[in-house]
């Protein structure tokens, strides 16, 4: 779809990437690292000096103390988090159950390392689990359960009830956790991120995903970490060894001194919140139906009442015709199930939402 965008010369709002400036001090320091000569291979695992900063911050959020050298790991970007993980700890013939719509690096990383995904769909509106019905999905060959909250793409938070069901069913049967968290800092409406973090029982069973790209708008430096036990760790660091081996040493550096002042990132929720109620905002007189978002910063629209179009038809048309570009939500399902709604991205400047609003109430 961005490239289609590109193409028609549409507003983008389908791939998930910021359109205004990364911070200029953390850019600055980046350069003061660059002259500083830090332009050799890092550590495999990461520059201890951000590991440190990381567990520091785990502490003041999530009030559990990790240890840098053996349960953080620094990764070239959430994906690469996320295949390092799987190639871990997934076997072939395991099977791991996820939650659709699911973020589109799930099913391949599985597949690819010999595993079966096992999709199970999200009650609509609010994207909710059906925890009874996942435990009917447990069987012997289950290795591994992934969660994502906030969720990619629907905007939905698990709740503390969430946590729990999980927890009582991976401690039960014996499952790993993957829980995609890259967008911890990125929850609205006072609601508070449950991490698998804050659950100490699952603490040998769990590994929790983060990005830098997505806190601090820079997508396209694909830097990000996991959180594990060191047995889990210890895994993970033999595949993102063969994957990666090291990720972008100056941009390490600059990360660890940039992430010492927490402002940085508490603030992270209210800016995006802001955006989130600014593009709806535009779209008041417009047919599109907004579903709840509660983190992210995707925006589910409706257009059960402007167009008949399946999905993917409805996201080329707006594309060429209107010049704006989101996402058919039926892309993020195993099944392709039509629910006529598109995603689109609010991490962009003012204007561009205002544009993009003003196409929407056209329609």
């Amino acid at each position: 779809m961005s490239k289609m965008a590109l193409e028609h010369g549409a507003i983008n709002l389908s791939q998930g990437f910021p359109d205004f400036p990364v911070s200029a001090e953390l850019v600055e320091l980046i350069y003061e690292n660059l002259k500083a000569g830090h332009n050799q291979y890092a550590p495999m695992p990461g520059v201890p000096a951000l590991r440190q900063v990381i567990a520091e911050t785990i502490q003041k959020t999530y009030q559990r103390a990790t240890d840098p050298d053996t349960e953080i790991t620094i990764t070239a970007g959430g994906t690469e988090a996320l295949f390092s993980t799987i190639a871990a700890l997934v076997r072939p013939g395991d099977e791991v159950i996820l939650f659709d719509p699911s973020y589109d690096s799930y099913s391949p990383a599985i597949r690819l390392n010999g595993g079966i995904p096992v999709p199970i769909n999200l009650s609509a509106p609010d994207f909710s689990i059906d925890w009874a019905e996942v435990e009917l999905h447990v069987r012997d060959c289950t290795r591994m359960i992934i969660i994502n909250t906030p969720h990619n793409p629907s905007g939905a938070v698990l709740k503390e009830s969430d946590l729990q069901a999980v927890e009582r069913i991976a401690l039960e049967h014996e499952l790993i956790v993957l829980s995609d968290e890259v967008y911890e800092r990125i929850i609205f409406d006072e609601i508070q991120h449950e991490s698998v973090l804050k659950y100490p029982n699952l603490a040998g069973q769990c590994v929790a995903v983060f990005s830098f790209g997505k806190t601090f708008h820079a997508t396209g430096w694909k830097i990000g970490y996991t959180v594990a036990s060191p047995a889990l760790t210890t895994e993970i660091r033999k595949a993102h060894q063969f994957i990666t081996f090291a990720v972008n040493t100056p941009i390490q550096h600059a990360l660890a001194a940039y992430m010492k002042e927490p402002s940085h990132y508490r603030a992270l929720g209210k800016f995006y919140q802001a955006k989130r109620d600014f593009f709806l905002e535009q779209l008041k007189g417009s047919s599109f139906q907004p579903l709840p978002c509660h983190g992210s910063y995707f925006q589910l629209l409706s257009y059960r009442t402007v167009s008949s179009k399946r999905e993917m038809e409805m996201a080329e048309w707006l594309t060429k015709e209107h010049k704006l570009a989101s996402i058919p939500v039926s892309a993020f399902y195993h099944s392709k199930q039509e629910d006529h709604l598109l995603r689109f991205c609010f991490a962009k400047k003012e204007e561009t939402l205002q544009a993009a609003g003003k196409i929407l109430r056209n329609l």
